[in-house]
Formats: structure tokens, C-alpha cells, sequence
């Protein structure tokens, strides 16, 4: 059974188990939909059979092994054109997390991925309800791999196939929601440069040449960074283009 964390103010403080479901953010909406729900308020389940990833794709996670839940927030202190600062956030605290907790080289992928050592250990979904000129309420979905150690996809990896050891899921889940409130207190609190630096210095391919599909060709870029509603800014021979998600894949 998870544990209540100790030493958060609101991060994960009502938190909800459920053995087996096939979304978190799916749980994690209705919650939104209950206005006595406080924010922090967490699902998390040891079997999640339906996750969702980002550009509808499923996340897979073994049963018992890792970490899956979803967070209820409310930023309504963010505009929707800003809601990327939100991904922004959240990806910085799990890179903080694996920082500190297992070695190697922790970036992230554009928009929210989490490698280590060029290896996928996290994957985010967040899913914004906007209400007039604000944000009413988020859903952020985490499926962090953990215990995990056989993958269908060569290019996974988890905490224990990188650190060498077991870890113990509720001391991992309580400390990541201190690194999780940290980061988005810091958000609220409006230090917004301070982040989007973070962010920058930690994205993966960053002033490299690499390979992109665009729609069905493949294009060689330079990642330079990202614009405010947080579209990829890509140079090529054409000069600097920006991207969202659904333009643009990375292939190598």
C-alpha cells in the first residue's frame, strides 16, 4: 500500500488506490469534474491495463513494477497560451527525481519525454479543462518505469535496469511528490525563466544535428529551443521553423 507523503504541503496528501484501471486520467477527470476535490489529489493503481500516451499511443507498464497515477491540479493562476510551462514543470521534477535518484544522463525529449542514457523511463500526459482565459483544472499522468526489467521496445529502460537494484515503490512515489511540488510551486510562484532555462539546458538533441519526420518526409535539423506555447524550434537550411506535436516526429 502507498503512503501518504509526509513531508509535502498538498502534493499527493488524498491520495486514492485502485488495484486495477484502465486509466488514471481517465479516474483523474472525474475527480476534476468535483469541485470539493483539493488539488494534489492523486489516483494511482499497480495495474493500469489502458494507459495513454502522447499522439494517442498506449503506455504499457508490467503490473506491480512501477509507478502509474494521475495528479488533479488546478493552475488557474495560467493562462491557456502558457498551459506549456505546466509540461514544462512537471518534466523538470521528474528529471530533478532521477537525478537524484539513479545515475547516468537524464534529458528530456521535446515535449515530455524522460531519458536516461538515451533510454525512455517516463512518460507524461498531461490533460488541460479550460475554462474563459484560464485553466480550470489538469490532469497529469505519469507512468514512470521502476522495477521493470524486459521491455518490448529496445529503446526503454527503467530505474532498476540503469541503477542495478530493487527500489521500493511507496518511498519512490513519496519523494517524487516532493520533487513534483517543488517544481510546480515554483511555477506558481511566477519563475518562469528560471524554469524555461531548466528546460532548455536539459532538452535532449539541443544544438545537434539530428532527423525529423515532417508529415512524410524526413528533414535534418537543429533543435534551438522552444516558443512560448511551447512549439519545437527547429533551424534547417530554410531558416528556423516551429513545430507542435502533430507536425513533427523525432526519428534519430
Amino acid at each position: 500500500m502507498y503512503k501518504i507523503p509526509a513531508n509535502t504541503l498538498f502534493m499527493g496528501k488524498n491520495l486514492v488506490y485502485v488495484p486495477e484501471c484502465h486509466s488514471t486520467n481517465t479516474l483523474g477527470s472525474e475527480l476534476c469534474q468535483r469541485s470539493a476535490t483539493a488539488e494534489g489529489a492523486t489516483i494511482i493503481t499497480d495495474n493500469q491495463t489502458m494507459g495513454r500516451g502522447q499522439r494517442g499511443n498506449s503506455w504499457h507498464s508490467d503490473p506491480y513494477k512501477n509507478l502509474t497515477f494521475s495528479l488533479v491540479l488546478k493552475p488557474s493562476f495560467l493562462k491557456p497560451i502558457d498551459q506549456f510551462n505546466l509540461t514544462v514543470a512537471i518534466s523538470l521534477a521528474l528529471r530533478d527525481f532521477l537525478t537524484h535518484r539513479i545515475p547516468g544522463e537524464v534529458k528530456i525529449k521535446w515535449p515530455n519525454d524522460i531519458l536516461v542514457n538515451d533510454k525512455k523511463l517516463c512518460g507524461i500526459l498531461i490533460e488541460n479543462t479550460l475554462s474563459g482565459d484560464t485553466i480550470q483544472c489538469s490532469v497529469v499522468g505519469i507512468g514512470l518505469n521502476v522495477n521493470q526489467d524486459s521491455f518490448s521496445m529496445e529503446s526503454a529502460s527503467s530505474m532498476k535496469v540503469v541503477a542495478g537494484h530493487d527500489f521500493n515503490l511507496s518511498d519512490e512515489l513519496s519523494l517524487l511528490f516532493e520533487f513534483l511540488e517543488r517544481r510546480y510551486l515554483q511555477l506558481r510562484s511566477g519563475k518562469l525563466t528560471d524554469l524555461r532555462n531548466d528546460y532548455l539546458s536539459s532538452l535532449y538533441g539541443k544544438g545537434e544535428e539530428r532527423r525529423f519526420l515532417v508529415g512524410t518526409s524526413e528533414i535534418i535539423g537543429v533543435i534551438e529551443g522552444f516558443n512560448q506555447q511551447g512549439k519545437l524550434l527547429l533551424a534547417t537550411g530554410g531558416g528556423t521553423k516551429s513545430y507542435d506535436l502533430k507536425e513533427i516526429r523525432f526519428i534519430g
